[in-house]
């Protein structure tokens, strides 16, 4: 399906697939996919390592200073060429994956100066678009001009459930209502942050994939596209 050099940004909350599907929309259109959310969850594990954070408590001047010589990326692996998240150029990918920073990233997310410094990593990426984002405010506040938008939801309790395989497929353990409090919290935390909270942008599309399959949220893209954009 031949598409122009477009920018497709999709937001939603936490766990209802925003990469696995925009994974598969970059695969399908031949664009490049860019997990916002993963260079947030590297910086917080950089301070998670560093021990910026402290029962909680993030040390904020030394995070900032820090970020100056920080190197987050996007590299592609060479045995698959799929992209992973790197600091300072080594994979971190898995480790960004994990409990433990998942329970700090929405804390540090809603820092301006990391959210600036995010932010002008995804802007560099973006220039000549072709691209798949997903995070939390990609279509609102990092391409609030992006040509798709797309606001992903589904139910608290298949969210979580999503979760935990994710993690038990990695060999992290966790239950299922520790999940659940935990998908909550952030659920709350990135609503109600000062600095860019989740929401939908009023030009945005809901999908709700509660109940579907990841072909039935290609086909329902697909549709999508060919209204946007038909075939001459």
């Amino acid at each position: 399906m031949p598409i122009p050099d477009i920018i497709i940004a999709i937001d939603g909350y936490s766990s209802t697939g925003k990469s696995s599907f925009a994974k598969l929309i970059a695969g399908k259109l031949g664009f490049l996919y860019l997990d916002s959310g993963a260079l947030y969850r590297a910086v917080t594990l950089f301070a998670l390592d560093n021990g910026m954070i402290y029962r909680g408590v993030i040390d904020e001047p030394a995070l900032r200073k820090a970020l100056k010589v920080l190197k987050v990326s996007f590299k592609p692996s060479a045995e698959s060429g799929k992209y992973h998240a790197c600091m300072n150029g080594k994979n971190v990918e898995r480790r960004i994956r994990t409990l433990r920073v998942s329970e700090y990233v929405s804390n540090v997310a809603e820092l301006p100066f990391v959210r600036s410094y995010v932010d002008n990593i995804l802007h560099s990426y973006g220039k000549k678009g072709r691209i798949v984002m997903d995070g939390r405010d990609i279509g609102t506040a990092v391409f609030p001009y992006a040509d798709l938008k797309i606001f992903m939801v589904a139910e608290q309790k298949i969210r979580a459930g999503r979760r935990l395989r994710e993690m038990e497929e990695k060999g992290e353990k966790a239950t299922l209502d520790e999940v659940l409090d935990n998908l909550k919290e952030r659920d709350e935390r990135d609503s109600s942050r000062t600095v860019h909270p989740l929401s939908k942008a009023d030009d945005a599309i809901v999908l709700d994939n509660s109940y579907m399959t990841m072909d039935d949220e290609m086909d329902w893209l697909e549709g999508i596209l060919r209204e946007r954009w038909p075939q001459k």
